[in-house]
């Protein structure tokens, strides 16, 4: 190349780069003066943006806080180390067209170690100390609930002797100070319930700990604790001291060689893994309350991101008349593209950090909301930073290219044509695109919706879900012709009712359908999201209460402490006068696989164990085949008839499941029946539960008597025969004694205030914050109405009227978009219509009337 052809290229480079920078100040110039010219406009979107941000950072925070959390180290805090058995199972299989995949489930009962590990692990390396664990529940003359423990064990606490002496006899104990009566001195006696009738023990001395032991301890011998535990092969736990100057990771691995090879899962648990032994459910309640979270913060990624591409969409759209002039007197497209792009990003930008400071403390408030005393969830200082930052940055990222995308039918418009659109009126039509995107989106709903009603269990929860999101998606796409719809049935009753007020609202709304369109769509989301969260979780409770009601036939039932009856409370019940049958209800849980679109899953089911030849008065769920009268010993089953048609089976087939500890059975369907949302999928016999349960204590006892009203006399007698074991308490029998899933939990609680209100909250300042921006949009039409003139209050009344029509088709479209895949969810699950309290859904309707009115009125009264 010669030296005047590189002369030539260099000038021509430095050209480029000369009107590329000239571009840039031209863009950086249009975007300075815009923001200035447009601060209404952009204080709306800002809102959005920066309340999307706060949102968003206030999930990651709580997500974050339960990925971290562990149950807290109480029992084992003078624990160096805690040998303890797998609690997971695991399933593989091949997905289609795909590699073997392997899933894991938590089980909910605590899984044994035998005991002959105790002497392997008191013999490694670094090891001063092993000590067997066992805990039984325990309760004092009074009804105080306790743990029972052995002595050897209270130094995994610790526990110090304050007063006397350790146990000696089977007749002996120590009792926790904190749980003594007042006056208990060594050589007092009090009264004990721990696996039968109340009995007398002595003190032999009390003892204290200096810091939270969890539930009360009480001490006895080695020996009267193995008996009472019932389990004399196998230990809960082993708690390991360590010898002096011994690292953790060193005892870790020592123990580790140690156990290895017995045949199953060992875990050797160390610093904060300690709390896992203690507390063994709690694993699996943070992978089911992870997994709830996950998909409501998928939630309020769709609803932020809807939220802030319609605002900024109708920011975009209302400069489109200046940005067609810009066009047509000679800006570049990638000039209009480049300032769009920087007024959004500042906006946004600006907006992001707001949210995201904002996001520090409401992320610490939902995380209050789903903490519990056995799963607190720790904050470190980094994570509600981390978590703002995190919704800060997603939502920053999103505004530019979603802004850049509003504005490119005007970029992409010849000079001429633009000059022509910047006079012409606001199109209705939405795009072919878009249009077309939406219809199918609408038939895929229809189309979950429909197949949600064939399915059962998950399967229809899943499609009912995915039958929601495209039903919103698509109304946000397709709302000018929605807003068509809308105008032509209810404009007629506007102008009717409303005079030239009226007229001048169903004119402009009839005009403006793109406009109406973008004020609807946060008024369905809002509407759609609280119907479906509020009316799935309702029509559920209400389907299960229903057919527990159906399913009970006993009239008294009677409860214990939290640990459960003692044995032979039931046997007790059965021999009162007046007695009929007597069934104690022992609850427990099974893991359950299946493969659901190919890909393996695990299920954790509640179950009941029964006694079957008790049940003909107590319990009926409406058995369809077979006998309940054959659910006896060790291997047998009855199965809900949707499920037993899920696992393809009947009476005579078989059922594959892991009981809660982990044992795998194959039980035998002795009987099918229809009352599963009430009672649960499967019920087995006791016999087939007691060995593996953590405690294998009846949680209730039905009663039918004889005189089948439950009368004052049977109940008299029922206490009389349960005096020796107290604590026991005698009522009339409801539907939530045989439900398998209690009433609405503090966590439940929790999650519905999550998603409903503040989720809900978010979208109604979606509301306030798009109406607000169109109403600023307006101020040239509603001057010019002024002009030509209509009075202050013929335009008031006109908003008025607007924000009820905007209103009542928000409300009739939302409801209609939720009802599909509602009535879908419930058909599909509970065989009924769905439901919402009447009351529920006025407080829902006053809430978006409220803030249609604030996001329309208000602006407006500044013209």
């Amino acid at each position: 190349m010669s030296t005047d052809t590189r002369t030539d290229v260099r000038t021509g480079r430095a050209r480029v780069a000369v009107a590329r920078a000239g571009s840039r100040r031209a863009s950086a110039f249009l975007a300075r003066r815009s923001l200035t010219a447009h601060r209404r406009s952009w204080a709306a979107v800002f809102t959005a943006v920066a309340a999307a941000a706060a949102l968003l950072g206030a999930f990651a925070t709580a997500i974050g806080s339960l990925l971290l959390a562990q149950p807290p180290v109480e029992r084992y805090a003078g624990a160096d180390a805690v040998v303890a058995a797998g609690q997971k199972v695991w399933y593989t299989a091949k997905p289609w067209g795909d590699e073997p995949r392997t899933v894991t489930a938590y089980l909910p009962e605590r899984v044994r170690l035998d005991r002959a590990l105790v002497a392997r692990a008191a013999a490694a390396d670094g090891v001063a100390r092993a000590v067997a664990d066992d805990a039984v529940p325990v309760a004092l003359a009074d009804g105080a609930p306790a743990t029972g423990r052995s002595w050897p064990s209270a130094e995994l606490t610790p526990y110090r002797l304050s007063d006397g002496r350790a146990p000696r006899t089977p007749d002996e104990v120590v009792l926790d100070r904190a749980l003594a009566p007042a006056g208990t001195v060594p050589g007092s006696t009090v009264m004990l319930r721990a696996d039968g009738p109340a009995r007398q023990y002595t003190v032999s001395g009390l003892a204290g700990t200096g810091r939270n032991p969890g539930s009360p301890a009480v001490f006895f011998t080695e020996a009267r604790l193995t008996e009472l535990a019932g389990h004399p092969g196998t230990v809960d736990a082993i708690g390991i001291v360590a010898g002096p100057g011994v690292a953790p990771e060193a005892l870790r691995e020592s123990l580790r060689a140690a156990v290895a090879d017995t045949g199953g899962e060992v875990r050797v648990l160390t610093g904060a893994e300690r709390g896992e032994g203690e507390r063994v459910d709690a694993p699996g309640s943070r992978d089911d309350l992870l997994a709830l979270l996950a998909s409501l913060a998928g939630t309020v990624v769709m609803v932020a991101l809807l939220v802030i591409a319609s605002t900024l969409s109708q920011a975009v759209h209302q400069r489109s008349g200046e940005l067609a002039l810009l066009r047509a007197v000679g800006a570049s497209p990638r000039q209009l593209r480049s300032a769009i792009g920087r007024e959004a990003g500042r906006v946004a930008g600006a907006a992001a950090l707001v949210g995201g400071v904002a996001a520090v403390p409401l992320g610490l408030a939902v995380r209050s909301l789903l903490a519990t005393d056995p799963l607190p969830l720790p904050v470190p200082v980094w994570l509600p930073c981390a978590g703002g930052a995190a919704g800060a940055l997603v939502v920053a990222l999103a505004a530019r290219p979603v802004a850049a995308l509003a504005a490119r039918g005007i970029t992409r418009m010849r000079p001429s044509a633009a000059l022509d659109a910047a006079g012409a009126p606001e199109p209705s039509d939405p795009g072919r695109l878009r249009t077309v995107t939406g219809l199918l989106l609408a038939l895929a709903g229809v189309g979950s919706a429909g197949l949600a009603t064939t399915q059962g269990g998950q399967a229809a929860a899943l499609a009912a879900s995915g039958s929601a999101t495209s039903l919103i998606i698509a109304v946000a796409l397709l709302g000018p012709g929605i807003a068509r719809v809308a105008v032509r049935v209810l404009g007629r009753p506007v102008r009717r009712a409303g005079g030239a007020p009226g007229f001048l609202a169903a004119r402009s709304s009839a005009a403006h359908t793109r406009r109406l369109g973008a004020a609807l769509t946060p008024v369905v989301l809002v509407v759609a999201f609280v119907c479906v969260q509020l009316a799935a979780s309702s029509t559920m409770e209400r389907a299960s209460d229903r057919e527990a009601a159906a399913a009970l036939r006993a009239e008294l039932v009677v409860t214990g402490p939290p640990g459960g009856l003692p044995a032979g409370a039931a046997e007790a019940v059965r021999r009162a006068p007046g007695v009929a049958e007597a069934t104690g209800v022992l609850r427990s849980s099974v893991v359950l696989s299946r493969r659901e679109a190919g890909e393996p899953v695990l299920d954790r089911l509640p179950v009941l164990g029964v006694t079957a030849d008790q049940l003909r008065g107590t319990l009926d769920p409406r058995v369809t085949s077979g006998d309940l009268g054959d659910l006896t010993g060790t291997d047998t089953v009855a199965v809900g008839a949707d499920r037993a048609d899920a696992l393809d089976t009947g009476v005579g087939g078989t059922v594959k499941l892991w009981l809660g500890d982990g044992t795998a059975v194959g039980l035998r369907v002795v009987a099918v029946y229809e009352r599963a949302l009430g009672i649960g999928e499967f019920m087995l016999p006791q016999a087939a539960l007691t060995d593996h349960v953590s405690a294998p204590r009846d949680q209730a006892v039905l009663i039918s008597t004889e005189s089948g009203a439950g009368d004052g006399r049977a109940a008299a007698a029922v206490r009389d025969a349960l005096a020796p074991y107290g604590g026991a308490t005698v009522r009339r029998a409801t539907a939530d004694d045989v439900r398998i899933a209690p009433p609405v939990s503090a966590r439940d609680d929790a999650l519905i205030v999550v998603g409903v209100g503040v989720i809900g909250g978010f979208a109604l300042l979606a509301v306030v914050s798009t109406l607000a921006l169109i109403s600023a949009g307006r101020r040239s039409e509603l001057r010019l109405l002024r002009l030509v003139g209509a009075g202050r209050g013929q335009l008031t009344r006109m908003l008025v009227l607007e924000t009820g029509l905007v209103a009542v088709a928000g409300l009739a479209i939302g409801t209609l978009v939720a009802a599909v895949p509602l009535t879908a969810f419930s058909v599909g699950l509970a065989g009924a219509a769905p439901y919402m309290a009447p009351a529920q859904y006025g407080a829902l309707a006053l809430a978006v009337t409220v803030a249609a009115a604030a996001g329309t009125l208000l602006p407006a009264a500044r013209r």
